[in-house]
């Protein structure tokens, strides 16, 4: 596919779709391409439509948005598995720190694309106007 010049087209901006599409980890434009080139690095442009993703203004907000989700699912089940259960504290620890890690990091890099997918869908920063 040539390089074209997406900005210049109109573009439905759909954010509903545009944020499905970030959690998925793909092009919150086409929903083809990959969004990232690691696990946290964004493709400059899709390599679907080439759409430009470089403008993205991300920064901490995903981390914010991943501890806020993580303590809110597990603060509650870890005081109930300790009020109900009454395991050994480094039992208790061991488990809910793997459990923690692994949310976290399952959740860090799609929460980042629902964020890259919101400021594509509203022309923020280096994404252009709203068409």
């Amino acid at each position: 596919m040539a390089e074209t010049d997406t900005q210049d087209a109109p573009v439905d901006r759909n954010a509903k779709s545009a944020m499905w599409r970030g959690f998925c980890r793909r092009c919150p434009h086409c929903g083809e391409g990959h969004l990232f080139t690691g696990y946290l690095k964004v493709v400059d442009r899709c390599p679907v439509c080439q759409e430009s993703l470089s403008g993205h203004r991300a920064d901490d907000g995903p981390a914010y948005l991943t501890i806020l989700i993580v303590g809110h699912l597990l603060a509650p089940i870890l005081i109930y598995s300790f009020v109900e259960y009454r395991p050994d504290p480094l039992v208790l620890a061991t488990i809910f720190t793997i459990g923690t890690v692994a949310l976290s990091l399952f959740l860090l890099p799609r929460l980042k694309g629902l964020v890259v997918g919101i400021q594509w869908a509203n022309g923020m920063h280096g994404f252009g106007q709203r068409h």
